[in-house]
Parts: C-alpha cells; sequence; structure tokens
C-alpha cells in the first residue's frame, strides 16, 4: 500500500461495499482517481460527460480545501499557523469542521478532528507505516484535543491553539464530497445514480425496475466480509436513498516483522489502534458526512456507546461485525439487512 502523494491517505481499490445494481443506459460509469482514492459514478439514464465531469472537478475542489496532505490547501493553511493565528477560509470548510467539532462533542473525543499529529506518527497506509516509540506516542497525544480547535462562523475563521497540532478530516471529508456529488447529480435531474468514492457509498433514488409490491426497488449492497479479499461479502443491505459507509480493521493496516496486525482505526486515549472486539462497523444514514462521520465515531467508542450514539441520530442505522464472527443490528438495520455467510451468526439483544 502506498502514501498518495498529495492527497487523502485512503486505500486505492479497498472498497467496503460491492453493488448489486443491474444495467444502464447512456453513458457508462465514470472511474477516476480523486481526493487520494479510486471514485466511480454511475449516473444511469442520466450519465452525460458534461455531468461526470462537474462531478469529478467538484470530487477535486474539495480536495484541493480539505486535504492535509496537499500543500497551500485551507486545511494545510491552518495546520501551519497553529498556535498563532487564525485562519480566513471559505464556508464550506467552516461547515464540515463544525460537524466534525460536533461528532468530537458527541462521542466524547472518540473522534477527534485534531488528530493529524498521531496520523501522521504512525503512517498506516504509506510505505512510511511503523509502530511509534512510546515517547512518540505520548508527545502526539499532548497535540490531540478537539476543544483547542477554535471556528469562528461569522469571521470563517478557523484556529489551533497549539503549536504542533494539526487537522486530519481523512474521517468525514469523502462523506461531504459524496453528498457534493449526489447534489450536483440531483440538480442536473439525474433521478438514480451509485456514488463510491473508495468505499463511501451513496444510492440516491430506486434501481429502474420495479418491486414485488409495485413500488420503488431498493438497491441491494453487499457489506464486505471483514475477513476475506474484496468482493466476498457476509449480507446484503436493501437501501433507497441512502449512504454506506464501513470502518473496519482491514481497511488499511500494515503487519510487522512479528507478524501483528496494526491498522488505521486510532484511539485517543491511547494512541495506538483501537482494540475492542469490533472487526468492522457498517452506517447506513440518510447523509454520507453523517455516515462517514458516524462510521469511525462508533467503531472507536465500541458497541455499547457506539450504538447509542448511532441510535440518538434520525435515519442512522448499524451493523456491528465482531471477532467472534457474531453480527448486531440495530433496529432499522434488521429490516434492510439479510445475512447470507453462514460463518457469521446473528445476534439478539439477549445474547
Amino acid at each position: 500500500m502506498k502514501k498518495i502523494a498529495g492527497g487523502f491517505l485512503f486505500t486505492s481499490l479497498f472498497l467496503s461495499l460491492i453493488f448489486f445494481t443491474g444495467c444502464s443506459r447512456g453513458i457508462p460509469a465514470q472511474t477516476e482517481f480523486a481526493m487520494g482514492t479510486v471514485c466511480n459514478v454511475n449516473l444511469f439514464e442520466g450519465g452525460t460527460q458534461k455531468r461526470y465531469a462537474a462531478i469529478f472537478a467538484r470530487l477535486r475542489e474539495i480536495e484541493d480545501v480539505m486535504s492535509a496532505n496537499i500543500a497551500g490547501t485551507d486545511l494545510d493553511r491552518i495546520n501551519k499557523n497553529a498556535g498563532i493565528e487564525p485562519v480566513k477560509v471559505g464556508a464550506e470548510l467552516i461547515a464540515v469542521l463544525e460537524r466534525a467539532y460536533a461528532y468530537a462533542e458527541a462521542s466524547g473525543g472518540a473522534f477527534d478532528p485534531t488528530v493529524g499529529p498521531l496520523v501522521k506518527l504512525w503512517s498506516i497506509g504509506s510505505d512510511n507505516a511503523r509502530v511509534p516509540a512510546q515517547d512518540e506516542i505520548d508527545s502526539a497525544l499532548a497535540l490531540i484535543d478537539w476543544r483547542d480547535l477554535i471556528i469562528d462562523k461569522a469571521a470563517l475563521t478557523a484556529f489551533l491553539r497549539r503549536p504542533g497540532m494539526a487537522l486530519d478530516l481523512g474521517a468525514i471529508a469523502k462523506g461531504y464530497a459524496a453528498d457534493e456529488a449526489v447534489r450536483l447529480a440531483e440538480r442536473s435531474g439525474v433521478k438514480r445514480a451509485l456514488i463510491d468514492l473508495g468505499g463511501n457509498i451513496f444510492a440516491h433514488g430506486a434501481r429502474q425496475q420495479k418491486s414485488d409490491t409495485g413500488g420503488p426497488a431498493p438497491w441491494r449492497v453487499g457489506v464486505q466480509d471483514p475477513r476475506d479479499s474484496r468482493g466476498a461479502y457476509i449480507g446484503v443491505l436493501r437501501v433507497i436513498d441512502k449512504s454506506i459507509v464501513t470502518s473496519g480493521i482491514y481497511e488499511r493496516f500494515f503487519v510487522d516483522p512479528e507478524g501483528n496486525h496494526y491498522h488505521h482505526l486510532l484511539s485517543t486515549k491511547d494512541g495506538y489502534p483501537v482494540n475492542n472486539g469490533i472487526l468492522s462497523v457498517t452506517i447506513i444514514a440518510d447523509h454520507s458526512i453523517d455516515a462517514d462521520g458516524l462510521s469511525t465515531s462508533v467503531f472507536t467508542l465500541g458497541y455499547e456507546k457506539g450504538r447509542a450514539l448511532v441510535e440518538s441520530i434520525p435515519g442512522a442505522d448499524a451493523i456491528f461485525i465482531f471477532e467472534d464472527l457474531g453480527v448486531r443490528l440495530t433496529a432499522g438495520a434488521a429490516e434492510t439487512f439479510a445475512l447470507a455467510n453462514s460463518e457469521y451468526h446473528l445476534l439478539s439483544d439477549a445474547d
């Protein structure tokens, strides 16, 4: 796995979810590299070269504002001015920072947009990935505190209180970008589309076919088996107008010479990859920015606190996959998910 020069640190070909779609008409789905990952957009009947070009241009525009790894982006300027002065930025970055701050607050810091020093230290997903020394981890942890992010919506400024602090929006920016892609599709009259930004999925509208009852037919989305190769799934979700995002130990990781597995979901408490018995969490939500922010928050919080957070968000649901191959579902997920792999087993609240 290689670090994407200048872009977000996302693994390009690792997709969390696999579509079961049916045929499309018009210009076929377009695949391009943007935001540090392989992005696939299918506008089905509404696909025109102009519409695809507008969506991919918008994705790159967002990357040029919100990447922590491209010199000169608004986020990079905030990081470079940490402890020095507030930085004037655009309204959309302020909006994303406010949403990130809200998830940090709701999760008690399990989700933290100031995690940049720790992410850079481990560099998981790049050729420089390594296990840091304990003193390095302690130094990075001392620089992480979402409450030291000062956002002034009226002045359109953002400020990190202490030198050395750094923002990283890798756990929420792709969600915002997916929502923007859908917004552009809707604005141009596209009634159904599938947006896949390296595993951040938005199933817009419904399938062309009618359901057995004559109503809109849901998309069928396979939920990745976290122990198997990409394309293997444990079950299928049926969704209409929903975003699906998965966080798991298999997405970005490295294995040290002793065979120890280190994934990219880092704890802001001890500075190491989260180890709580969960293999993956899949979030289903009305907006991809929420699905993205929740997937990291919930995975890091663990099952009980994570489920409580999901259930506090209207329209959000979750699928938890555990190391013992048990699967737990929130109420809405139980109505739309069907298990298809006999190695896994559904757990009830009584279990």
